[in-house]
């Protein structure tokens, strides 16, 4: 069950910009962004921004001069912290840029790259190993949903993610439910989709790690947010942020978002 007692987590809004952008775009499009923002805008909201490997010494250098307040994000990383691994990105290399969140087990990595939730877990270790708190993607297909299969799926894949961490506390670690069949597609679950889910996330690490674990644990929707529909997503209390895609790739759509996230919710 979730925690009796109402705790309140500040909202995440993290932009994911997936393969988009070369780093002159990036460095335009944080700019555009570091104008945009106000300091209204991130009194009680977290932003994070995950560029492609290629932007991130860009944009690093971008939000640092400008003093911009936005958590510089990366989208994976690979298990290990060295070796013969051509073409990876290690997670002490995204530590040494300053680096604070790292995406991991986002859909397109399970769907088109076949991680499994045994790689996931490998990932979350190496980002917590590493000082970088982790944000960890779980969600259904249109068919498990179809089947009402939504709470074992979720429940299989939190279970495999908290299996990463020895111990009964919790690291610092954010969940970002994002449903398959709205990634890309348009068409965002409901308001009630959103927080079915993540109570069922915030259940799961309440057996595994007690109440307190749970009630600070946050939880983000992701898939097909918009302007439109970012507060709506946002009003239930469990959830505490937003991952973004398409959305995030205009400074101005994105900062619409993160004023969304404002409380009072």
């Amino acid at each position: 069950m979730t925690p009796a007692i109402p705790v309140r987590r500040r909202p995440l809004v993290s932009g994911n910009w997936k393969m988009n952008f070369d780093h002159h775009q990036a460095i335009h499009a944080a700019r555009d962004l570091g104008l945009r923002l106000r300091g209204s805008d991130t009194a009680a909201v977290d932003i994070s921004l995950h560029p492609p490997f290629t932007d991130l010494r860009s944009v690093q250098t971008v939000l640092e001069a400008d003093d911009v307040p936005v958590a510089l994000g990366a989208q994976n990383c690979a298990v290990e912290d060295a070796g013969a691994f051509t073409g990876e990105v290690s997670a002490p290399m995204l530590a040494k840029l300053h680096v604070e969140y790292v995406i991991v087990g986002h859909s397109e990595r399970r769907r088109l790259f076949g991680e499994t939730d045994e790689v996931v877990a490998a990932k979350l270790r190496a980002v917590v190993r590493n000082g970088m708190t982790p944000i960890c993607c779980v969600g259904e297909t249109l068919e498990e949903r179809e089947a009402g299969a939504t709470t074992a799926r979720l429940t299989a894949q939190v279970e495999a993610a908290l299996g990463a961490f020895e111990g009964t506390g919790l690291p610092a670690l954010v969940v970002a439910y994002e449903p398959l069949w709205a990634i890309g597609t348009g068409r965002a679950a409901s308001a009630q989709d959103a927080e079915e889910a993540a109570q069922v996330v915030r259940s799961v690490v309440a057996r595994a790690r007690g109440d307190d674990a749970a009630g600070q644990l946050r939880v983000q929707y992701g898939g097909s947010v918009t302007p439109e529909n970012a507060a709506e997503l946002l009003a239930p209390p469990d959830v505490d942020g937003l991952l973004v895609g398409g959305a995030s790739l205009d400074p101005a759509q994105f900062v619409a978002i993160v004023r969304a996230a404002h409380p009072p919710r």
